[in-house]
Formats: C-alpha cells, sequence, structure tokens
C-alpha cells in the first residue's frame, strides 16, 4: 500500500509514475471508508484525486503553495502531506478539519471554507513572493462553482495583467453544489464540447511537430498559430482575454495528461496560467457519481448502500412552509445562492421554477437582487446559510435597509453546526443583524413557530425581516409558544429568570425557574418593565457574545436602572470542529449547565 509510505510530497515523488493509478485507486478507496464514518465532503474529493496527485508530483509544495478553493476538496492533499495517519480523525474532536488550515499544517498556506477566496489569496502570496525576491509557484485550484462568486472575477481581473508566476486550475465538473447555473457555466460547456476546435487542435499540432523547429523564431510563430486557431474556432478565449496563458482542456482524471500539461505550465514564466482540467464530481464510486449534489456533503452512511433519506429538518420544514405560502401569494420568489438541496427549496424549485432563482455562489449578489425584485412589488425570500450571510453585510444595510426594501432572509444553519467547524458555525448573524435598524430578526424553536413566522414575516411585515434556524431538527413534545407576541414568558414564579431564544429554548425549558423565550429579537420597553420584576436574569446565547442580544439586553437593562443580578452565557471565540452536543456542553449552554450556572450564582 502506498498511502502508508507517504509522509510527506518528497515520498510521493519517489512512486514510479506508471504506478500513480494504482495509488489513486487506494486514495479512492479510503475517501470513500473514511467518510463514510465521519461524515464530509464526499463527492468533490473524488473528483480532485488524479489532479492533487499530479499537483504533488509536479510542484514542491509547501515552496510551491498550494491553495484550494472553498477546502472542501483538500481531502486528498491533507492525505498526501504528512496527515494520512490522522486521516480517520477528519471531523472529529481535535482531529483533522474539513477544510484547508494554517494551524494544522505548513501544507496548507490559507484557511479556505468559503468559496472563490483562493484566487485573491493566492495573488497576495505570489505577489508576496516576488517582493521577496521567491520564485516559488502560486497554484490555485478553483472549481467551476466558485467561478461564480463576483470575488474571483475581482481577483482574475487583478491577476491578467500582471506577471507573477500563478498557475490557476479550473477544475471544471460542471457543478458546485447544485448544479452550475449563469453565463459562466454556459461558456465553460462550450469550451469542453466544441470538437471541432478540440480535434483541429490535434491535426495542427502533429503536423506542425513535423516541421523542425530551428530556434525561438519558429517556436513562437507555432505558438501564434495554436493562439490563432483558437481565436477562429473559439472566437475567443476568455482567460486569454484576460492576460492569461491558457491550457486546456485536459482530461483531469488521466494522470498522465494531468502531470503532462502541469509541467507545460511551471516552465512558463512571468506571466499567469490558466489550467483548464474537465473532472467528473464524485468520480469512482457510482451513487456519486450518479448523485453529485446528494454526496456533496453527508453524514455517515453505508457505503455498500449509500446515503440514506436525509431526516426532516428545519431547512425541509421551511421549504413545505414556503410552498404553501407560494400558492397563495404570486408575489413569493425563492432565492439561493447554489444551495437548492440545502436550503430546502428543491420543491419550491419544481412546483415554481418561473419564480425560484439559483444565482450561484454570489451571496453579495443575491441581497441586491432581492432589492431589485423587493422594488418592483415582489416578495424575494433568501434562503442562505448565516456563515454565508456575513459575506453580504453591506448589500444587506445599503441595498435593503436603508431604503426599507421588504427581503426576507431565511437564515439557515444559525448557531453551532458541528463538524463543519469554526469557517460554517452561525455565530454572528444575530449580532450584525440587530445592529442594523428597523430590521425584525425571528427565531423559531420548532416547525410550526417557522411555519408562523414566515407568513408574517412575508405577508404582514414591511422592510428587512430574518428568521433564523439552526441545523438540526425540533425535539420530540415541542409546543407551540408563538402566538404574534415578540416574546412569552413561562412560570412567573421564581425570582430568577433565564432569557434565550431560539434552539436554546428547548434546553433552558426543561429548568425550574422562569423562562423568557425571546421569540424576536427586538427588545423593547416593555420587556425590560417585564424583566426588572425578577431579581436574577441569566441571558443564554448560542452566539458571539460581543454585540450579540444578550449584551443588548444588558445595556437596555442598565440604562432602565435595574439593580438585581444580570449574567451572560455566550460565546467569544471560533468554535472548532465537533458533535454539537458536546461543543453546547462545552460552551455552558446545555441543560445541565444552565441549572448549575442558575443555582450557584
Amino acid at each position: 500500500m502506498f498511502l502508508k509510505e507517504i509522509k510527506s510530497p518528497d515520498d510521493l515523488k519517489k512512486i514510479p509514475q506508471n504506478e500513480l493509478p494504482q495509488l489513486c485507486e487506494e486514495i479512492r478507496s479510503e475517501l470513500i471508508s473514511t467518510v463514510s464514518n465521519t461524515g464530509g465532503h464526499l463527492a468533490s474529493n473524488l473528483g480532485v484525486v488524479e489532479l492533487t496527485v499530479a499537483l504533488h508530483s509536479v510542484f514542491n509544495s509547501p515552496d510551491d503553495t498550494l491553495i484550494f478553493d472553498v477546502g472542501h476538496q483538500s481531502y486528498v492533499h491533507k492525505m498526501l502531506t504528512g496527515r494520512y495517519d490522522k486521516f480517520s480523525t477528519l471531523r472529529k474532536a481535535d482531529g483533522l478539519s474539513g477544510f484547508m488550515n494554517p494551524n494544522e499544517s505548513i501544507h496548507d498556506p490559507f484557511i479556505s471554507g468559503h468559496s472563490s477566496t483562493s484566487l485573491s489569496s493566492g495573488f497576495g502570496i505570489a505577489k508576496a513572493n516576488s517582493m521577496l525576491g521567491k520564485e516559488d509557484r502560486v497554484i490555485c485550484v478553483i472549481g467551476d462553482g466558485a467561478l461564480t462568486g463576483g470575488l474571483a472575477y475581482e481577483a482574475l481581473n487583478n491577476i491578467g495583467r500582471s506577471n507573477e508566476n500563478m498557475i490557476i486550475i479550473l477544475n471544471d465538473n460542471k457543478m458546485s453544489i447544485s448544479k452550475n447555473v449563469g453565463a459562466m457555466a454556459k461558456y465553460l460547456s462550450d469550451v469542453r464540447t466544441r470538437s471541432s476546435y478540440i480535434n483541429t487542435k490535434r491535426s495542427v499540432k502533429i503536423k506542425l511537430n513535423k516541421v523542425p523547429i530551428i530556434g525561438r523564431p519558429l517556436s513562437r510563430m507555432i505558438e501564434k498559430s495554436k493562439q490563432a486557431l483558437k481565436n477562429v474556432v473559439l472566437k475567443q478565449n476568455m482567460f486569454e482575454a484576460l492576460g492569461f496563458y491558457y491550457l486546456g482542456p485536459v482530461d483531469g482524471h488521466d494522470i498522465f495528461k494531468m502531470i503532462d500539461v502541469l509541467k507545460s505550465a511551471k516552465e512558463i514564466k512571468n506571466k499567469p496560467i490558466v489550467v483548464h482540467a474537465v473532472t467528473t464530481k464524485g468520480k469512482g464510486y457510482d451513487f456519486a457519481e450518479s448523485s453529485p449534489e446528494s454526496y456533496h456533503g453527508v453524514s455517515s452512511f453505508n457505503c455498500e448502500e449509500g446515503v440514506q433519506s436525509i431526516s426532516y429538518g428545519y431547512s425541509e420544514a421551511f421549504g413545505d412552509a414556503i410552498c404553501e405560502l407560494a400558492e397563495k401569494n404570486d408575489k413569493i420568489c425563492a432565492i439561493t445562492a447554489a444551495m437548492t438541496d440545502g436550503t430546502g427549496l428543491s420543491k419550491f424549485a419544481e412546483m415554481y421554477p418561473d419564480r425560484f432563482f439559483d444565482v450561484g455562489i454570489a451571496e453579495q449578489h443575491a441581497v441586491t437582487f432581492a432589492a431589485g425584485l423587493a422594488s418592483k412589488g415582489m416578495v424575494p425570500v433568501f434562503a442562505v446559510y448565516s456563515s454565508f450571510l456575513q459575506r453580504a453585510f453591506d448589500q444587506i444595510i445599503h441595498d435593503c435597509s436603508i431604503i426599507k426594501q421588504h427581503v426576507v432572509f431565511c437564515v439557515d444553519r444559525a448557531g453551532i453546526v458541528g463538524r463543519d467547524g469554526a469557517t460554517h458555525n452561525g455565530l454572528f448573524d444575530a449580532a450584525f443583524l440587530s445592529e442594523i435598524p428597523d430590521v425584525s430578526i425571528f427565531a423559531p424553536s420548532n416547525y410550526s413557530e417557522l411555519k408562523e413566522m414566515l407568513n408574517i414575516t412575508v405577508n404582514e411585515r414591511d422592510g428587512v425581516c430574518a428568521i433564523r434556524y439552526p441545523r438540526s431538527v425540533e425535539p420530540e413534545n415541542s409546543v407551540n409558544n408563538f402566538n404574534g407576541a415578540p416574546y412569552f414568558i413561562k412560570n412567573l414564579t421564581s425570582s430568577k429568570i433565564i432569557v434565550t431564544y431560539g434552539n436554546l429554548f428547548n434546553l433552558a425549558d426543561k429548568s425550574d425557574c422562569s423562562v423568557c423565550k425571546l421569540n424576536e429579537l427586538k427588545i423593547d420597553d416593555a420587556l425590560v418593565s417585564e424583566l426588572s420584576k425578577f431579581d436574577e436574569i441569566y441571558f443564554f446565547e448560542e452566539g458571539i457574545e460581543t454585540g450579540g442580544i444578550g449584551q443588548i439586553l444588558a445595556s437596555k437593562m442598565l440604562k432602565a436602572g435595574y439593580k438585581g443580578k444580570y449574567h451572560l452565557t455566550a460565546i467569544n471565540e471560533f468554535v472548532t470542529h465537533n458533535e454539537i452536543d458536546v461543543l453546547l456542553k462545552k460552551y455552558l449552554l446545555d441543560t445541565d449547565s444552565m441549572n448549575r450556572i442558575v443555582s450557584e450564582e
């Protein structure tokens, strides 16, 4: 077995090239076996096996910098950079991260958990290399899905007019998480499928190779001939028009072709390069190849049976609720940023295709696009993960809130998400949304409340509204405590009261003291007056402490002259990957911790 002997990329280079296909098969087997146990991103990693092996065969990490965009496709890279022995700990407590992480290895030069960042960070590293007099290469692996993000285009515009030793590997698998959409997807499809170009190029290359090559003048003439051929057949190559040297398309699963094209790219100096590799997401595992969306991010599963049906959670409850509302209100539109399945919008997309918009991995555009829809009387509902909504903070303020556009944000994965870790926890949305004037923020504790709150935000409220809900299922026997009021207080007999919202209410509700559930994250005079009747207030928040709802309430209570005890339990750091229950206990947000804190104070 080759993998056990690879402690660094140098060991990989000792393997005879004709035996690399066997190594690739070993890697695929290990990917399926491990991810079926730990959960994680399977299909994307199966698709980059040969590509990653070729990269480490040709380049010299960490001197040469390798950055995998949306680092969920970096599992193979981890195996080849001294982490195979720990690969079974993937996404477990104190184990390997599911993304690139500089704290984990010198071979991970930059953190990557969100899309479209590799080109900008890579260009910064390449520019720093130049300033330091280094000729090391910077290689960024970016999927075609990540090229739907605006940040990638900003970087391409900047890089194309430079002379840095930078290579962009375009991993073209026709997928992001959901199927790719937009003009870029169509353009890449044209590049891949124009057999007239590919066949003509091959024919001309054979004829040119028969011409004796005499010095650089003829070499330049040959290169110009190839370029002219591309321009005639393809009319124009976007990457070349931007200033890149373009190589491809090449079969990303042919390890030998990949090594050859990467060696060619390595020889080109002082000009940014795009290597266009065509791959298959889920390659080598029939279940994943036939349904790459289902195998993008998976929980543990049986390798022989494949991924089983997903449990019904908040995302699915939201999806059903918005379909019911859309049946009665033809102005409701649903927007996703390449997360149709993940946000529960698949059913809506089928039922109301003319009112469904997948804008690609482009959250900033999604928000302003929604504002445009709202300006003409439509009711846009943008379903988005909390950690991804962070990317569009300015658009929420500038394009939606200032002029009070009626846009509804359904903020999925709010709070601690578990094994995806620091880059994906939704700890900041309550804090940053509550900073914005006149934003209505709701926090359901079960599916029934989510349905009612969605109806209110869509049909009754004006301006910007948000509903935040966790990555989980509702607890058994959960009771709907929402009657349209901004808060609900249970058990008025105790002089101590716990204040919380959302998922934590289900844990606080098991305590013996009074509990105040914030249905709406709104601290008004009526709430302050009601809470002032209690001698001790304990606020528990599954979010960041600084600027969070707990601090806002503390400030309001202080201004109102409250003389009792106020105790806030919230989060003050980036939360690493682990099971959700374990993390709630660690941060004293579980029922036992709540009871202990209240009884000890």
